[in-house]
């Protein structure tokens, strides 16, 4: 792996000026975001805004390439990576191409969307490796034995099925074990670290599809597989942005087989899908077509670029073996008519009566709004929901500001809701609570009242947004 540091000083170089004057537009209070936030945390936002909206433009290959390097594993950590089987049948897969249908507007056209193969899905186990140092360095021993010496220190029955972030073209598990291996020590469980496919060259519901198979495989081990069957009580379903929305979806999707009344033919035998034990979600995207009022009101305080920095013309991508595709489509991750698809964008699913509970943490951040719509809507549903905001943080802060007090407040948290939902499920009730940047002064919000607008005003807004789309710019979220 190369470990120069001439790239990186390249990189920040041109950075210089915009270091120095907001330093000193903090330092003197001149900003709005010098009252919440210290100098720290002000220049690695404000530095990397300006990666994601000033830099040059380059082939959504080339981003995608290098967002899967891996940094290898070192430190106070175990993975085991798995390959499951794809299943006998086909089920599974003709169950959810019938819960897609099932989920459209009266009227829609069947189809529109690309049908994937059912293929083995890659996963890492990952646990806490107490015994180790910070510079530990992996054991070469088999994986199986891995995840062997990984069981030692599992001392809860909490499995947490995670989805990674990354825009749903970005990232890997690999990018995502810092967080598994957190979410592992504080739950003393495990985390099953789904690698699910990448679009552009896999569009939806190719994820979809991944997360499923990877949920029956704990539920129902295939022969061979180094775990044994998973009681779906024991299960979370959690992840980070893209991977907020995957966990939703997948609820979604789970819900729809009940409305229709579907099993599946899992490795010769019929089996239900059941509810997991809960949600947990850190900075969800739920709406592809990034059309909340939030897109704009919060950019002060996010570094992802607000639709007014980008504009609705968009940017022109170096073309690649991958994007544009043919026939070519507005966005990264889904076919044209399938934008504002709940198994898409979830913001616009009708029901959540039924599903598991579900936690839903927001910063002050581009997609505040879709987040708060989808608890306020849950939550009048009888669904319990614990809802939390913290003041003034951008998408996904705790992972990017690892040392702010906040970060710590959200990992405990987010941590506790799925302990609790898996060892002690009456103890979690619904709750909103608002969390001052400095300070962490929590207020209680009702979260019955968290959106102020109605399902066709949401609605509304991204067939609009979605209207305006092009290819060029397949959505703001596609410039990370």
């Amino acid at each position: 792996m190369d470990t120069s540091p001439i790239p990186l000083i390249k990189a920040v170089l041109p950075k210089v000026p915009l270091m120095g004057k907001t330093a000193l537009t903090h330092t003197f209070g001149l900003s709005e975001q010098s009252k919440h936030w210290d100098l720290r945390t002000t220049l690695i936002v404000n530095i990397l805004r300006s990666f994601i909206t000033d830099g040059p433009a380059h082939p959504v290959s080339k981003v995608q390439h290098m967002s899967l390097k891996d940094p290898g594993i070192k430190g106070k950590i175990w993975v085991s990576k798995v390959t499951m089987p794809k299943p006998q049948e086909d089920d599974i897969r003709q169950a959810l191409f019938k819960a897609i249908e099932g989920l459209k507007e009266p009227g829609q056209p069947e189809g529109g969307f690309t049908l994937p193969e059912l293929l083995p899905v890659e996963a890492e186990w990952t646990g806490h490796r107490a015994g180790a140092t910070n510079n530990s360095t992996e054991l070469k021993i088999p994986e199986k034995q891995k995840y062997t010496e990984m069981m030692r220190e599992v001392y809860s029955p909490t499995t947490i099925l995670y989805f990674h972030g990354g825009a749903y073209y970005l990232m890997d598990p690999a990018s995502h074990r810092p967080t598994c291996k957190k979410l592992a020590k504080l739950t003393k469980g495990r985390c099953f670290n789904v690698r699910y496919r990448l679009a552009p060259q896999n569009p939806f519901p190719s994820a979809l599809l991944d997360a499923l198979v990877s949920y029956l495989s704990l539920l129902y081990p295939p022969e061979g597989s180094f775990h044994e069957a998973v009681k779906p009580e024991h299960i979370v379903f959690a992840g980070d942005s893209a991977g907020g929305n995957l966990s939703l979806v997948l609820v979604q999707t789970i819900l729809e087989f009940r409305r229709q009344g579907l099993k599946v033919r899992w490795n010769g035998e019929e089996r239900d899908v059941p509810m997991p034990a809960g949600v947990a979600t850190c900075s969800a995207w739920t709406d592809v077509t990034h059309s909340s009022p939030s897109c704009e009101d919060n950019a002060l305080f996010d570094y992802l670029p607000s639709v007014s920095v980008t504009g609705d013309a968009g940017m022109e991508y170096p073309p690649c073996d991958i994007w544009p595709t043919n026939p070519p489509r507005k966005n990264l991750y889904a076919d044209d008519g399938l934008l504002c698809h709940p198994l898409v964008s979830p913001l616009v699913a009708k029901s959540w009566e039924g599903s598991c509970p579900l936690y839903i943490q927001t910063g002050q951040e581009l997609l505040t709004d879709e987040n708060k719509h989808i608890v306020h809507k849950a939550a009048l549903q009888s669904v319990t929901v614990v809802y939390e905001e913290y003041q003034a943080m951008p998408h996904c802060f705790a992972m990017v500001l690892e040392q702010l007090p906040g970060s710590y407040t959200f990992f405990s948290h987010w941590s506790t809701f799925i302990s609790d939902i898996v060892n002690k499920k009456e103890s979690v009730t619904t709750k909103g609570t608002h969390y001052a940047a400095k300070t962490l002064k929590a207020t209680k919000v009702d979260v019955k009242t968290l959106s102020v607008s109605s399902d066709e005003e949401v609605a509304a807004r991204m067939r609009e947004r979605a209207r305006k789309m092009t290819a060029k710019q397949p959505g703001t979220m596609s410039k990370l």
